[in-house]
């Protein structure tokens, strides 16, 4: 039987608590770990960390603000990290800049549903969703990555270049990607975000970082003109609990908000 390592950086006793037991529930059964890293210096160092501490042959890589709904989450996932070494619930399939939605709507992959402390609805975001369970990118967003050992033991996370709590994810994955290992977005598994992100100066910094370190591999030349970063696309709906939100999860529903999404663009 595999074994799961699930790292959780938090400095939020009742948040981590949370999430706890959260990942208890999912891995009723399962041999697994949880390590909680409550004084990283950075996502990259304390995440780094916990794979040095970590015995599993899955690890987690979880924000401390996310719910997972879906009983069969680790079924999926055994399975699916035989074709793809890490996965997430949004990306992109084209990386063109730090934010993952920078390629536009057609590259978009996932869904996510967003709900901001003390609000009352719980908010679904369709960014895209193909065919299949599963859509292979290039790189994903962090509040929740999944990776096989052998992912990690072919990249790290880069706590020099990225010592603080912006895009270590974005690096990470897209390093995975570029080893050919596989990084894919599952899109029917419900999660649920109780976070918008942060896009502040300090931010902007850690984007001027990542584009010259994969100025390279994005084929930007010195005198590149990087455009500023533009709002996410994504179709949106509202609802009152999570079982109403479980219940409206289903491909063909998320499909059609896709195909609704890119015509909105053309």
């Amino acid at each position: 039987m595999r074994k799961w390592s699930v790292i959780i950086c938090s400095i939020n006793a009742a948040k981590f608590a949370h999430v706890t037991q959260c990942y208890e529930r999912l891995l009723a059964g399962r041999s697994y770990e949880i390590i909680g890293i409550h004084d990283a210096a950075s996502l990259c160092e304390g995440y780094n960390r916990g794979i040095a501490q970590a015995s599993g042959d899955i690890l987690v890589f979880s924000h401390d603000d996310v719910l997972l709904l879906d009983p069969g989450f680790a079924d999926k996932v055994e399975t699916r990290l035989g074709t793809h070494a890490l996965l997430g619930f949004a990306g992109t399939t084209e990386v063109r800049d730090a934010h993952w939605w920078a390629a536009g709507t057609a590259s978009q992959r996932g869904a996510v549903a967003h709900a901001a402390p003390g609000a009352r609805s719980l908010s679904l975001f369709v960014y895209g969703v193909g065919d299949e369970p599963v859509d292979s990118v290039q790189a994903i967003d962090g509040m929740c990555m999944v990776a096989h050992r052998r992912a990690v033991n072919s990249v790290q996370f880069d706590a020099t270049t990225f010592d603080g709590f912006h895009l270590y994810d974005m690096d990470f994955s897209y390093r995975v990607h570029l080893a050919g290992l596989g990084v894919g977005v599952m899109n029917d598994s419900p999660i649920i975000h109780m976070s918008s992100g942060d896009f502040d100066a300090v931010w902007d910094t850690y984007r001027e970082r990542f584009l010259y370190k994969h100025a390279d591999a994005l084929g930007l030349g010195p005198d590149a003109v990087i455009p500023a970063p533009q709002p996410i696309q994504a179709r949106a709906a509202d609802f009152q609990s999570p079982a109403e939100l479980i219940a409206a999860w289903q491909p063909r529903l998320l499909r059609r908000a896709t195909i609704a999404l890119l015509r909105g663009q053309t």
